[in-house]
């Protein structure tokens, strides 16, 4: 494994004092991007070449939002105090942390920033560090001429079991999985043979995924990349993974939604193509704002809108609905109300829908959850390497995610939203949607012949035009 950065790439109201024995997080928006040395005409300073082609080759154009912020503006914000610790070239955003809260007077004098919001407060404590380092070997019977074993109910469900028979695992495929903490990933034999192709946390002072006390991350990647025949298959065993760490697990404060920003705009610049997010925020602690159900309109969240850009930068985004079906809440968490994410709520595996899965409808009235998988007894491999079966969408998520990369690893020429779309229409409530299930069950065998036909009618559409251009040229 190897970490890699790329180069180049209040307000509750400042009349309220904060105690000045806390540090502080404050978003800063600003009003355009300033003076930056990097253009849209040389993407390659800013962009790695497998972004730029997968932008290209979805005819998406490379615009200002891609470009960075200005160096200046930066420097200006350090020297009015703080420490910068997250930033959004799509957002126009600036997070900066401080020991003093009226350090939010003098950002809202910056020339350059429109708005301060206050996202944080807490103690400022890193995480402990481990010295052992125990290895855990697999210990997993292998269940000779059971090529899934215990993880077959995972994708046998949506039938994705038809992609792997047909060869396609996601090889050539990167997958972000932007989680919280990746527990032991680096010593568990049952994981040995993944293609991590990097690594990197955006949590301020808490950034290290291995040596975390979360194995959430872990679990969520087991599900999709897992690839022990006989053992255990996860539904996309051959892809490569980018793991980027966004969840704080110390407290809940919306300054997560810019960790994850970061962490979505880092995955765009290296190249990924899917993005699985087992993450979803509504309620911060005081004294943040939380969201609302208004706010479940896709163009309000802070994340959501974040989610958004990445689908029109060419990512697939798969994200969880949430677990909030027994709450007062009970609806899905941001960014799972993003337009043409792929949001995905739980079922058990009689294809009944599990009671804590979040329902929608969204704020204005977009069917979601998209879709369902398995959520209930999903298997997974734990931080000690053995395989255990939990519950949450946290799981039925990353299981579509698989598939889904599977899928488009299967029709390459086809868009991020067309095969959203199809994996929509081949589900098993697509004429009747609700509020609980969304369009349902995917088949994936369904949507390799949807997607057949497609590929199909857009090369007829294509052989019409080149037809008619001759023809105009004689």
């Amino acid at each position: 494994m190897k970490q890699i950065t790329l180069l180049c790439g209040f307000l509750l109201s400042v009349s309220v004092l904060f105690p000045q024995d806390y540090n502080y997080k404050f978003r800063l928006t600003l009003k355009d991007k300033g003076q930056t040395f990097c253009t849209t005409d040389k993407p390659e300073e800013f962009l790695s070449l497998k972004a730029i082609e997968r932008r290209q080759k979805q005819g998406l154009a490379i615009d200002a939002s891609d470009l960075p912020i200005s160096p200046e503006y930066l420097k200006a914000i350090e020297e009015a105090g703080g420490v910068i610790v997250a930033k959004s070239k799509w957002m126009n955003t600036v997070v900066v942390h401080c020991g003093d809260s009226m350090l939010a007077g003098k950002y809202r004098e910056l020339p350059f920033v429109s708005d301060v919001l206050f996202v944080w407060k807490g103690e400022s404590k890193s995480k402990a560090k481990t010295d052992s380092i125990v290895n855990y070997p697999a210990e997993e019977t292998i269940a000779f001429g059971n090529y899934y074993s215990k993880s077959g109910a995972n994708i046998r469900l949506n039938n994705g079991q038809v992609l792997h028979d047909a060869g396609f695992k996601g090889k050539g495929m990167d997958i972000a999985v932007i989680d919280a903490g990746f527990s032991h990933l680096q010593q568990i034999e049952m994981l040995d043979n993944l293609d991590i192709k990097g690594y990197k946390g955006f949590v301020y002072e808490n950034g290290d995924l291995f040596d975390s006390a979360s194995q959430h991350g872990l679990n969520v990647l087991s599900c999709i990349g897992t690839n022990k025949p006989m053992q255990f298959v996860g539904t996309a065993p051959e892809a490569g993974f980018w793991l980027l760490g966004s969840e704080d697990t110390r407290s809940e404060f919306p300054v997560e939604e810019d960790y994850w920003t970061a962490a979505i705009e880092f995955a765009d610049s290296v190249g990924v193509d899917v993005v699985n997010t087992s993450l979803g925020y509504n309620n911060f602690d005081k004294p943040a704002k939380s969201h609302t159900h208004k706010d479940l309109d896709g163009k309000t969240a802070f994340i959501s809108l974040a989610a958004d850009k990445a689908v029109r930068k060419g990512m697939l985004v798969v994200t969880s609905a949430g677990n909030s079906g027994y709450s007062e809440w009970e609806k899905i968490t941001p960014p799972a109300d993003a337009v043409d994410v792929l949001t995905v709520g739980a079922i058990d595996k009689d294809s009944t829908i599990v009671g804590f899965s979040s329902r929608g409808l969204t704020a204005d009235l977009r069917i979601k959850p998209d879709v369902m998988a398995l959520g209930l007894n999903s298997a997974v491999i734990d931080d000690h390497g053995l395989v255990r079966f939990k519950a949450g969408t946290s799981f039925s998520a990353p299981i579509m995610c698989g598939m889904v990369t599977c899928l488009w690893q299967a029709f390459p020429a086809l868009t991020n939203k067309e095969i959203v779309n199809i994996v929509r229409k081949s589900s098993d409530r697509f004429d009747v949607p609700d509020h609980e299930y969304g369009y349902g069950l995917p088949d994936m065998g369904k949507a390799m012949s949807m997607a057949q036909s497609l590929m199909e009618e857009k090369g007829k559409i294509a052989n019409r035009i080149e037809a008619l251009s001759n023809k105009k040229e004689k």
